[in-house]
């Protein structure tokens, strides 16, 4: 800690070789790193496509990943933190959230057509936290070097460069073929992109590292570029993910129950949207989540979570193209619907917003209904459920309308019933919900109980497992990359003053 110092100012951008190389990842534990050091830092990403967010204090919808890089930081997340967020609606559309708040939807020919519009927005959020911030580290998206993009780029090198800012590339090597990944990222850069690349970060290797040989010193040898670090491959992270990429760890670590575990079937919606959700889940000893897409993978679960989506109706009529309607009808598991998947759960939708259907019906197996409006509700609220407190936020276009059954969250402050049950079907359009650690054992005490399983909660406290897995990556950071050259990096960006935004 002490190479640090508390004058430190400056700030960093990183990009990746690909999706899911560790961006999100590096970011997340550099912002604990310097928040330990007593650095006031702030996490930002330009434009951020993902299904996964988050509502600030203030009421804005920004990405999932950068909610848990300012908690990283140990600040409140903000809107300029994420200020262009993309929400796919379908494979060639998305809901273009702009400081929080919905813009417009899209096709992505449209919106390549647009992003420039938007690029002094993103200049002047990221202005806007230098100001007031001693180190912002930015988050690229996907690869830097998509050359058929480069001229409207408004996330990657392109902020890098008018912000005066230094950067470092991060390449899989779980993948295979990094040193060609790295190699080729440069070299497909302009040249006035080309020498802001100061490091290059090795991710998720596995085994010993002196199989590398000379791999990083040739690659400094042909590029100039030094290897900062070699971050081991390591499970259990769950850090929170803004790639659907990232379910494929979650599939990997469910698998059929076995005794008295709890067997949880996820529907994996073509949409899926806020799956971190279930994070609380998968922390729980005794409890095995699956995500699954079809009837042969449904099995006999004890729970059956629907989670939110970002195209309610299309997803539902996904839903019932697999059968997977009528595998949960004839299920005796739980089931609980979460947002979206709440609002399939209802007598109908009425959706003349986001898919523009009109009345379709729904699964028909809680008493509410739904009505889509063109504002978008974003808050954070409180309640209780089973007589425990909960506590998340909510993000959705569609007003559920109950027309009968009993009360399952009641928020705080409110005469209107957030969720409603009906025998042992659930629902709610509070995300976060699971992260209730009280909440959470009762409810799955309850979920056992109905199957005759014996589920003992190990007491697992969700906010102090999440704290611990920021403060491993840290460790892992700290150990694994050279962060004094970090650091220098940091400090090398040109002063805040000095960057404008271009006309």
């Amino acid at each position: 800690m002490t190479i640090v110092s508390r004058g430190l100012r400056g700030a960093l951008m990183v990009c990746g070789t690909t999706s899911n190389a560790g961006k999100t990842t590096l970011v997340t534990g550099l912002c604990r790193f310097l928040s330990r050091a007593g650095v006031r830092v702030a996490p930002f990403k330009a434009q951020n496509m993902a299904l996964n967010s988050v509502v600030t204090p203030s009421g804005h919808e920004i990405g999932r990943a950068q909610g848990i890089q300012a908690a990283a930081a140990r600040v409140e997340p903000e809107a300029v933190m994420n200020p262009i967020l993309l929400k796919p609606t379908g494979e060639r559309s998305s809901q273009v959230v702009v400081l929080g708040r919905p813009w417009q939807v899209m096709s992505a020919a449209e919106y390549h057509d647009h992003k420039l519009q938007l690029l002094p927005v993103a200049l002047e959020a990221l202005a806007d936290l230098r100001s007031r911030f001693d180190v912002v580290l930015c988050e690229g998206a996907g690869s830097p070097a998509e050359i058929n993009l480069l001229d409207h780029d408004i996330v990657n090198l392109r902020i890098a460069y008018e912000a005066g800012m230094p950067a470092v590339i991060v390449g899989d090597i779980d993948l295979g073929g990094v040193f060609a990944a790295l190699y080729g990222t440069v070299a497909l850069l302009p040249d006035s992109y080309r020498g802001l690349v100061r490091g290059f970060v090795i991710n998720k290797l596995r085994g010993d590292p002196a199989l590398l040989l000379d791999g990083c010193e040739q690659l400094r040898e042909r590029m100039g570029i030094p290897t900062l670090g070699v971050v081991p491959w390591a499970d259990g992270l769950g850090i929170d993910s803004e790639d659907s990429l990232a379910l494929r760890d979650a599939r990997a670590a469910g698998g059929p129950a076995l005794g008295d575990e709890l067997d949880v079937a996820v529907v994996q919606f073509p949409r899926l949207s806020n799956f971190t959700d279930l994070d609380p889940l998968l922390c729980e000893p005794g409890v095995r989540v699956r995500f699954v897409a079809d009837v042969a993978a449904f099995g006999r679960p004890d729970l059956v979570v629907l989670g939110g989506t970002k195209a309610t109706v299309a997803d539902l009529a996904w839903l019932r193209a697999r059968g997977l309607d009528d595998a949960i009808r004839r299920s005796d598991a739980t089931v609980v619907g979460i947002c979206g998947g709440y609002q399939m759960l209802g007598e109908y939708i009425d959706d003349t917003v986001e898919s523009r259907a009109g009345r379709v019906e729904g699964l028909r197996l809680l008493p509410v209904t739904t009505r889509f409006a063109g504002d978008k509700v974003t808050e954070l609220r409180t309640g209780t459920s089973l007589g425990h407190p909960v506590s998340g936020y909510r993000i959705h276009h569609g007003r559920v309308h109950a027309v009968g059954g009993e009360a399952f969250v009641e928020l705080d402050g409110s005469s209107v019933v957030d969720g409603v049950r009906a025998g042992a079907v659930h629902g709610t359009t509070l995300h976060g919900l699971f992260e209730a650690d009280t909440f959470r054992r009762a409810f799955l005490e309850q979920v056992a109980a109905r199957r005759g399983k014996n589920f003992v909660s190990a007491h697992v406290s969700f906010a102090t497992e999440r704290e611990a897995r920021i403060d491993r990556v840290a460790d892992m950071l700290e150990r694994h990359l050279d962060v004094e050259a970090v650091v220098e990096l940091v400090a090398s960006a040109q002063p805040a003053g000095a960057c404008g935004v271009p006309s």
